[in-house]
């Protein structure tokens, strides 16, 4: 079945075309080794033993290493939880049926999704520093979550939304049948069905965030990238420091991705044993649940 459906799509390839696709896409690797080898022998001087030896000292990664790492999670982690709370909040807001509530949240997504994170960080950094709201390590903390918020709140009401307009229109009719008002179809059928299909993609926007926690740097956030650009400007070993930190950032991410997928295939599955469930107590095939 699935072989006949990609036949609609494309021809299926020959054995001259596969063969083909084969030589380019070794050709491809190589050319990619050969260029990662130049690059790699032009920095040969930077990736010396010397290089990477502070990064067996302990007091590199308690004094540099691990005080960036927990500045990262912390802004990524406040950002989350308050993106998450503002981004359901805003995604009702655009689904409302009030035009005093859609329109301000319309406008609040559209724009805080249209501007850099990074001009947001510096903004509110500038707000809140020459009003003396906030000084210090608050002051850059705040900026940093201020702008990773923002952005990543409409992104999440637009998630939101793209959810709940991907639900049966029965839902809503149902809802409105029993007597429900659109508000209340809205809060108590449509949005909690939305934020559980779209899970998978909330959880996969916590990368995007986590990222974006590096723009920090730029403000004088002490997080991973600023520690380790530190690091190096005491032990001149640059590369090497944003190399390590990039791995540290990659498996950050690849940590999240895997739970997202995981989350995702729980979640197929728990719905797939319901909805057989269901199908089985309607056909007469099991037993009904007694009162």
């Amino acid at each position: 079945m699935s072989t006949q459906q990609a036949t609609v799509l494309f021809d299926a390839p020959g054995p001259r075309a596969k063969r083909r696709h084969i030589i380019m896409t070794v050709v491809t690797l190589v050319v990619l080794l050969a260029a990662l080898a130049g690059v790699i022998y032009g920095m040969r001087s930077q990736l010396t033993a010397d290089k990477w030896a502070p990064f067996i000292e302990p007091a590199t990664w308690t004094l540099y290493i691990w005080p960036g790492l927990l500045g990262t999670l912390q802004a990524a982690l406040i950002s989350v939880i308050l993106a998450s709370l503002l981004g359901i909040l805003l995604g009702a807001g655009r689904l409302s049926p009030l035009a005093w509530i859609r329109i301000p949240s319309s406008i609040f997504v559209e724009f805080f999704r249209a501007v850099p994170v990074l001009i947001m960080m510096i903004f509110a950094w500038a707000l809140l520093l020459f009003n003396g709201i906030l000084t210090g390590h608050i002051l850059l903390l705040s900026s940093v979550v201020i702008g990773l918020t923002f952005y990543n709140a409409s992104v999440i009401a637009e998630l939101i939304r793209s959810g709940v307009h991907s639900l049966p229109k029965g839902q809503g009719e149902a809802g409105l049948a029993v007597g429900l008002t659109r508000t209340q179809t809205l809060t108590a059928i449509q949005l909690p069905q939305a934020i559980r299909a779209m899970l998978p993609s909330l959880v996969t926007q916590l990368v995007v965030v986590l990222k974006d926690s590096a723009l920090g740097y730029m403000i004088g956030y002490s997080e991973l990238l600023r520690a380790a650009q530190t690091l190096a400007s005491v032990r001149g070993n640059l590369i090497v420091s944003f190399i390590v930190a990039g791995v540290i950032f990659v498996i950050l991410n690849y940590a999240l991705t895997a739970f997202a997928q995981w989350l995702e295939k729980r979640m197929s599955t728990r719905t797939a044993g319901d909805t057989k469930a269901q199908f089985t107590i309607e056909q007469g095939g099991g037993n009904a649940p007694t009162v």
